[in-house]
């Protein structure tokens, strides 16, 4: 095995490796929705920067923490692209990265306000648990269902009159956490068995999760396009039998190649993120 503290490696090339530790995908998706979820909610524009970066540097202290977690486990799996499993860099440069983001993060997290800095680092102290011990057990779900619903709190909350968002906002929030954590960990049950991790998804099987997966994401298409007074709109219906046509053909068709079946969720979960940005319950205000 690789023992990437000893190895020479060029800055340059630790810098690279440093940014693909990160998680770059999820944290470019989240970090992105809460820019959206800020200008939504009517957050003022400064405001809007400072809440971002907080949820920015909790996202690179979350994905740096768990590729540094799982560097043997991505070896023992043949994983590639896994720059501290790889040899890029070294678990202790990325674990000393995990810290200094999360060194920044608390400061940001509470300039938007006591209320808002407490939720919003509950979601990172979730995920830094899932990281570290909760992926492994039945519990695997929580995390995800905690830090998803916690986003759009920490928005609001940074509000003038802290106001929470609707109730409806918040469980599909915690669905498409849910959602997101099986479809995220769909494609690697096999090797995350083999090298014994058996959180939720793992017990389930490869099978029930993909046909469980559309289930907490078209609830969460449910709860967005109907949980807004009044009659929904031609929009949200058109996008809530769009979500379930589109899990219904992700399920089917994943019977022979898991791929598609995840495609279908991340499709799904796309509808719900419009949906939220467009159906209200956020709340609009200054600040």
């Amino acid at each position: 095995m690789v023992t990437p503290e000893r190895s020479v490696i060029p800055v340059r090339n630790k810098t690279s490796a440093l940014a693909g530790a990160c998680h770059p995908g999820p944290l470019a998706a989240v970090t992105a929705l809460t820019a959206a979820l800020a200008v939504t909610a009517g957050q003022a524009p400064g405001r809007c920067l400072l809440t971002t970066g907080a949820v920015l540097t909790g996202q690179l202290s979350i994905g740096w923490c768990n590729d540094a977690v799982d560097a043997c486990r991505d070896s023992a799996t043949g994983r590639r692209g896994k720059p501290v499993a790889d040899g890029a860099i070294g678990a202790r440069e990325v674990w000393t990265a995990a810290g200094a983001a999360l060194a920044v993060c608390v400061p940001l997290s509470f300039a938007c306000g006591w209320a808002a800095g407490a939720v919003h680092l509950t979601a990172v102290a979730s995920a830094w648990a899932y990281d570290l011990r909760l992926k492994a057990t039945r519990w695997s779900w929580a995390p995800y269902a905690v830090s998803f619903a916690a986003l759009p709190a920490f928005v609001t909350l940074g509000l003038a009159g802290r106001p929470w968002p609707a109730w409806w906002v918040l469980a599909a929030g915690a669905l498409l956490g849910v959602g997101a954590h099986l479809g995220n960990v769909l494609p690697d049950i096999r090797g995350d068995l083999a090298t014994g991790v058996r959180g939720w998804p793992q017990r389930l099987g490869a099978r029930r999760v993909r046909l469980l997966l559309p289930v907490p994401l078209v609830t969460a298409s449910a709860l967005l396009a109907l949980g807004p007074a009044g009659p929904p709109g031609a929009r949200q219906v058109a996008a809530l039998v769009g979500a379930g046509l589109i899990a219904v053909a992700g399920t089917v068709l994943g019977r022979r190649r898991e791929q598609t079946a995840f495609a279908a969720a991340v499709a799904v979960a796309a509808l719900d993120v419009a949906l939220l940005l467009s159906g209200g319950g956020l709340g609009t205000g200054t600040s």
